[in-house]
């Protein structure tokens, strides 16, 4: 036996002791970059620091504030032991309010394509302890709707609901390549596993087809000068197109203001991302196929962002009054209150509209 005495156990300051990795640093008294915004990405780990940037009027980086939640359920009226759709998840925000309505007894059916956020969306909202089969979450676009109904709910929904906007984490993800504020790849694709990015199809398209995007898409009012640019350049970055229809519009001649010309840089990325995503076709096809996906007396509410979403489902929502699809639709929209506005600016350019089925 020896006589030695046993050797202690390191203490947190023994510097044997191995350390934990240092987060990573950044410049200045706030982080800048999403990468560098990992306090705020997650709430549970650092609640002050997502308190302190949701009092500020910001959205925290990499997740998102669902926009008329009050509005929304007064006018989807869901009531317990009904069957809901939410045709957008993104991240759960009205998900989990229409789940808490619906219960006891009721179902929530959440859509989403987004195979990136689709999963974390899903563990949030089973974390909150609602029956394991009150919530049926698909991996799909909503133009798929009526098909999934004829498996999940034969009889159609009491309620749906579509929100169309894009949702705050795509757009602070520099990786996604859907801002501007950030150089990176130009993808855009809410799939990133299916079809052409949006750099790929820039380089394949031709000027007059860009040109119909931007006047069809977004009212571009420019949409031939920079679509002629974007088919010479077919820039590959954020940055780069970004660039691009600064210098483009700078070259007209017609003295634009410096914050006109800003202005049309989302406007571009908008008319771009719709067509990668081919975001009209699968609206009309939802709207189409919209009144069959109702019980009778169901309800639903649509969340749209631009005046190319908001023209359609107006039209789609007085011809189906008019024909007797739709015993009732909201003649004036909807919009986010002052305080939301406030709160949230990316809530301003929201319009609600809601109809009931016949």
């Amino acid at each position: 036996m020896s006589d030695e005495a046993p050797t202690p156990p390191p203490t947190p300051n023994d510097p044997a002791m191995p350390r934990p990795p240092r987060r990573p640093r950044y410049r200045g008294k706030n982080p800048r970059h999403f990468h560098e915004k990992y306090k705020e990405r997650d709430p549970s780990a650092d609640p002050e620091t997502f308190a302190k940037v949701l009092a500020s009027g910001k959205t925290p980086a990499g997740t998102h504030r669902p926009i008329m939640v009050p509005e929304i359920l007064e006018a989807l009226r869901v009531q317990p032991g009904e069957t809901v759709v939410d045709c957008t998840l993104g991240y759960g925000g009205h998900a989990r309010e229409l789940l808490a309505a619906v219960q006891p007894g009721g179902r929530l059916i959440g859509l989403d394509q987004d195979p990136l956020e689709l999963p974390k969306t899903e563990a949030r909202l089973r974390a909150l302890d609602f029956p394991p089969e009150s919530l049926v979450v698909h991996r799909m676009n909503f133009a798929g709707l009526a098909a999934l109904l004829q498996r999940e709910s034969p009889g159609g929904a009491e309620a749906i609901l579509a929100d169309f906007g894009l949702s705050s984490m795509q757009i602070d993800n520099p990786a996604r390549g859907f801002t501007f504020k950030v150089d990176a790849p130009l993808d855009m694709r809410m799939n990133p596993s299916r079809g052409l990015s949006a750099a790929a199809l820039l380089a394949k398209t031709p000027a007059a087809e860009l040109a119909r995007w931007l006047a069809e898409h977004s009212d571009e009012p420019h949409a031939e000068p920079l679509a002629a640019a974007i088919a010479r350049a077919k820039p590959e970055t954020s940055a780069a197109l970004a660039k691009l229809v600064r210098e483009t519009l700078a070259g007209l001649g017609k003295r634009l203001k410096p914050e006109d010309i800003e202005a049309a840089i989302p406007r571009v990325f908008q008319a771009i991302r719709i067509a990668v995503n081919e975001e009209f076709s699968a609206l009309d096809a939802f709207l189409r196929q919209l009144p069959g996906c109702l019980k009778p007396g169901g309800r639903v509410a649509v969340l749209t962002f631009h005046s190319g979403e908001d023209r359609r489902v107006k039209h789609a929502f007085r011809d189906g009054e008019r024909t007797g699809l739709y015993s009732a639709v909201n003649d004036e929209v909807i919009r986010a209150s002052r305080e939301e506005q406030r709160a949230n600016p990316r809530s301003a350019p929201a319009k609600l509209r809601w109809a009931i089925r016949s």
